[in-house]
C-alpha cells in the first residue's frame, strides 16, 4: 500500500489533490452527521452556532477555511510538502462545509432540508466523482489523449468534447455532461440520445405532443425515474432524507 501511494499519488504530483479529496469526503460526512444530530435535538451533541442569536451557517466557517487554505497554498513552493498537503486539506474541509449548503446559496433561501436541497448533495458527489477521475489520472476535455496530436490536435480535441458536454448538460443530463469532460464518448452518447423531457433542449425543440416529447416522457418515466429514485435513497442515507413538507 506504500508503495502504491508513494507511486501513484506522491511520485505523479497528486499529493494535494489526495489530501483535498480526503479532507472534502471528511468534512462533508462529518457535517452531515452534525446537522442529523442537530436535527434530531440529540442532547449530548452540541447545538448550532448562534452567538447573539444569529445562527452561522457552516458555509461561513467554509469560505474562512478555503480562503486560509487556498491562499496559503499559494504561498508553498514545494508541492509535495507536508504545509502543501495541509493546505490541499484545508482547502477540502472548507470546500465541503461550502457545497454543503450550496443550494442555500443557489436559492438564497434555507432549503437545506427541503427537496430543492438535495441540489447540495448531488454537487458534492460531482465534486467527489471528478476530484476522483483527476486523481486516477485522467484530464478534462481529452488533453491526455490529444496531447501528442500538437496545438491543433488540442484544439480540435478541446472543441469536440466542449460540445457534445454541453449538448448534454442543455439536455438535462448533468452526470452524463460532466463526466463526459473527461470521457468523451460518455458526452457523446448523452449528445446524440433523447433529452429529458424538461430539459431547455426538449423545450426549445420538442413541441407539446409531437412524437419526440412523447418518446422523451415514456423514457423519463420507465428508465430514469427509477434510477433517480435509487439516487435519492442513497442520497438520504447519507446525508438525510428531506422533510415532507
Amino acid at each position: 500500500m506504500g508503495e502504491w501511494f508513494t507511486r501513484e499519488i506522491a511520485d505523479a504530483g497528486r499529493l494535494r489533490l489526495f489530501c483535498f479529496l480526503v479532507a472534502f469526503i471528511a468534512g462533508f460526512l462529518f457535517i452531515r452527521f452534525s446537522v442529523r444530530m442537530i436535527r434530531r435535538q440529540v442532547r449530548w451533541w452540541p447545538g448550532n452556532v448562534t452567538p447573539g442569536g444569529q445562527h452561522i451557517h457552516h458555509a461561513v466557517f467554509g469560505l474562512v477555511f478555503m480562503c486560509v487554505g487556498g491562499v496559503g497554498g499559494l504561498t508553498i513552493d514545494d508541492g509535495s510538502s507536508g504545509l502543501a498537503a495541509a493546505a490541499a486539506a484545508l482547502f477540502g474541509l472548507g470546500a465541503a462545509l461550502v457545497l454543503d449548503e450550496f443550494a442555500l446559496v443557489f436559492y438564497l433561501r434555507d432549503v437545506y432540508w427541503s427537496e430543492k436541497g438535495r441540489l447540495s448533495v448531488e454537487v458534492v458527489f460531482i465534486t467527489v466523482a471528478l476530484s476522483g477521475l483527476l486523481l486516477l489520472g485522467l484530464h478534462p476535455v481529452g488533453l491526455d489523449d490529444a496531447a501528442g496530436d500538437g496545438l491543433w490536435g488540442i484544439a480540435l480535441a478541446l472543441l469536440f468534447n466542449v460540445a457534445v458536454a454541453v449538448i448534454a448538460l442543455l439536455k438535462g443530463k448533468i452526470w452524463t455532461g460532466v463526466l463526459g469532460l473527461f470521457i468523451g464518448v460518455v458526452a457523446l452518447v448523452g449528445a446524440v440520445r433523447l433529452a429529458r423531457p424538461d430539459s431547455p433542449w426538449a423545450r426549445r425543440r420538442y413541441a407539446p405532443g409531437s412524437r419526440k416529447e412523447r418518446w422523451a416522457r415514456n423514457r423519463e418515466r420507465r428508465y430514469r425515474r427509477p434510477v433517480q429514485r435509487l439516487g435519492d435513497r442513497l442520497s438520504d442515507l447519507v446525508a438525510g432524507r428531506p422533510s415532507a413538507k
